[in-house]
């Protein structure tokens, strides 16, 4: 990965910012945390925190996957946020464009994922030792040979949608991890966070934000 790690440099994009929390546009391509080493260092949060000393990480997303991202402005927004993450009270929405053409028009997976311990960070299905998974999916249309999708996870295990839209039969564009073939000719894995709703830690109002998709 040290060789690849080749992070564009885009400016970055502020969506929303106000006392307590921070909503940025993450780039495909970028970590959300530094990796292990100085060449994995610069990341999202180097990178806010050069003009916002004050923030404070919340949750991640996967170095190939973009959109939004929030972060926390203070302890108690940090604190409030991390509650709503860990019991499931925000709503996220992703886009994806995914190989081939899915039938159905909507669905559910519900497949328990675990580490793939010699392939890590890969993940795999798991109905012994996996922990819950679930992933609702729309069809929004269809392209030559791919599907455009709207999925909308219930659970954040790590890789759940890649390993999911894989399990489907339909892996995403892209995906250095799970794609195979044809699959893999995009210019970057077909993932993108494109709405974050939560109740904002300063009275509980639901705020949404959304990032307008790349591709």
């Amino acid at each position: 990965m040290s060789s690849e790690y080749n992070p564009p440099q885009d400016p970055l994009v502020i969506l929303h910012q106000d006392h307590e929390l921070l909503f940025v546009d993450k780039p495909s391509g970028l970590l959300s945390v530094p990796g292990k080493g100085a060449h994995l260092a610069d990341c999202l949060i180097a990178r806010v925190q050069a003009v916002f000393p004050e923030a404070l990480l919340v949750h991640r997303l996967d170095r190939d996957t973009s959109g939004v991202m929030v972060f926390a402005l203070s302890a108690h927004a940090q604190r409030h946020l991390g509650l709503q993450f860990e019991k499931r009270q925000t709503k996220k929405t992703y886009l994806a464009r995914v190989f081939g053409r899915v039938e159905e028009r909507e669905g559910t997976v519900d497949l328990p994922l675990i580490v793939d311990w010699p392939n890590r960070p890969k993940q795999h299905v798991d109905f012994e030792n996996g922990k819950p998974a679930v992933t609702d999916w729309k069809v929004l249309r269809y392209e030559e040979n791919a599907t455009r999708m709207r999925l909308f996870p219930q659970t954040g295990r790590s890789h759940q949608l890649r390993v999911h839209m894989l399990e489907l039969g339909h892996p995403i564009l892209g995906d250095p991890f799970y794609a195979t073939g044809e699959a893999l000719n995009a210019p970057r894995l077909m993932l993108h966070a494109e709405s974050l709703r939560l109740r904002h830690p300063d009275g509980g109002k639901g705020v949404t934000i959304k990032a307008k998709c790349p591709f």
